[in-house]
C-alpha cells in the first residue's frame, strides 16, 4: 500500500536491500518492510547445493570415455557473488530479473569440466579408469583455487567422482584383455602348481635315493663288520690252533723226551739186568745142576713144587711102569690157591 511492502527471507537466503546504489541492509533471513519504488532487493541463497555433471573427454591414447560425478559448493561472499551475477528479485519480491541464478551451477560445472578434460588428455586409458581418487583430490584442490570459483564468492564443499567408464566396445576388449590376462594367469598358476608338483615329486625321489644309498651304505658297514668280526673270530681261531698245535708240538716234544728217556732208562736197566743174568749164568756154569734146582725150588707153592714132581716123573716115564693119581689129588691141583696163603707163602 503507497508502495510499501513487506519481505521475509528464509534462513538459506542472504537478503541485501539496495538503494540508490548502496546496500542498506543485509543478512540472512532478514525480514523487513521496505520502500519499493526506490528500493531494490538482491537474495542470493547460500545453502549448500549440489550439481551433477557427466562428461565425454578422450584420453592421451585416443580412447573415449565417460566421466561421471557431483560437486557440492555454497556461496560463501553473498556480496561477490551479487557483484558478478544478477540476483535481483522482481516488484513482487519473489521471483528473479534474469536467469542468472540459474546459471551459476553451469558455470561451475564449466569449470569442473576443462580441469577434468585437463587431467583426463593427461592420463591413459587404463590409467583414467583406475585415477578416480587421484581425480577427485586434484578436481578438488584446484576448484578451491581457481579464480573464477574465488571471483563468484563460492566455497567448493567436495568433488565426488562416481564412475569413469569406456565405450561399450572398449569395455569389451578391456574385458577380453583382462580375461586373457587372467586365463593366462590361471595358466601360469596351473603350470607353476604341476611344476611344483613335479619339484616335490623330484626331492620326493631323491630323498627316497638318498634313503636307499644311506640303506646300502649302512649293510655295506654291517657287511663290512660282520666280515672283520668273521676275519678276527677266524684269526682268533687260527691262533687258538697255532697255540693249540704248539702246546701239542711241546708236549710231544716233552713227550718223545720223556719216551726216549724211559727207553734209555729201560735200555740201561736191561743192559743191567743182562748182565746180572749174564753173571748169575756164568756163576752156576759150574755149578751142579740139582743144586740149581733145588735153589730155583726155593720158595715156591705147593702146586708148583708137585708140578716140578710131575716134570720130574715125566723125565724118568720110560721106568715108571704105572703111575695112579687119585681125583682128590688132580682136584687139589686144580684147585686155585688162597690168595692169603699165596702170600703168606711169598712172604715165607
Amino acid at each position: 500500500m503507497f508502495g510499501f511492502r513487506f519481505v521475509k527471507a528464509l534462513p538459506t537466503t542472504f537478503l541485501m536491500q539496495v538503494r540508490s546504489g548502496k546496500v542498506v541492509r543485509s543478512g540472512a533471513g532478514l525480514s523487513m518492510l521496505y520502500y519499493s519504488p526506490t528500493s531494490s532487493l538482491v537474495a542470493v541463497p547460500i545453502a549448500s547445493r549440489e550439481a551433477p555433471f557427466i562428461f565425454q573427454n578422450v584420453t592421451a591414447d585416443f580412447q573415449a570415455i565417460t566421466v561421471q560425478g557431483q560437486v557440492a559448493y555454497k556461496v560463501q561472499d553473498p556480496a561477490k557473488a551479487a557483484a558478478m551475477l544478477n540476483f535481483a528479485l522482481r516488484a513482487d519480491g519473489k521471483t528473479y530479473e534474469s536467469d542468472d541464478p540459474e546459471k551459476l551451477p553451469q558455470r561451475i560445472l564449466a569449470v569442473v569440466e576443462v580441469l577434468i578434460q585437463q587431467e583426463i588428455q593427461a592420463m591413459s586409458l587404463k590409467e583414467a579408469l583406475r585415477g578416480s581418487d587421484r581425480l577427485t583430490n586434484t578436481l578438488f584442490g584446484k576448484l578451491q583455487s581457481h579464480q573464477e570459483i574465488v571471483a563468484l564468492g563460492l566455497e567448493v564443499l567436495g568433488v565426488f567422482v562416481l564412475a569413469i567408464k569406456p565405450t561399450p566396445e572398449t569395455a569389451r576388449a578391456l574385458e577380453a584383455e583382462a580375461r586373457e590376462a587372467i586365463l593366462k594367469a590361471s595358466d601360469e598358476a596351473i603350470f607353476a602348481r604341476r611344476n611344483a608338483a613335479v619339484e616335490q615329486e623330484r626331492t620326493i625321489r631323491e630323498n627316497e635315493l638318498d634313503t636307499e644309498v644311506a640303506v646300502e651304505n649302512k649293510k655295506r658297514l654291517i657287511r663290512e663288520t660282520q666280515m672283520e668280526a668273521e676275519a678276527s673270530v677266524r684269526r682268533k681261531k687260527q691262533e687258538l690252533r697255532q697255540a693249540d698245535m704248539e702246546a701239542d708240538i711241546t708236549v710231544e716234544g716233552r713227550r718223545k723226551a720223556y719216551v726216549e728217556l724211559n727207553a734209555e732208562n729201560t735200555r740201561t736197566l736191561a743192559e743191567a739186568e743182562a748182565h746180572r743174568v749174564a753173571s748169575v749164568m756164568k756163576a752156576l756154569e759150574s755149578a751142579d745142576p740139582r743144586v740149581v734146582q733145588a735153589l730155583a725150588a726155593s720158595g715156591m707153592q705147593p702146586g708148583q713144587l708137585i708140578a716140578q714132581a710131575f716134570g720130574g716123573i715125566a723125565e724118568k716115564a720110560e721106568r715108571i711102569g704105572q703111575l695112579n693119581v687119585s681125583p682128590e689129588l688132580l682136584q687139589a691141583l686144580m684147585a686155585k690157591p688162597d690168595i692169603a696163603e699165596v702170600g703168606n707163602g711169598r712172604d715165607r
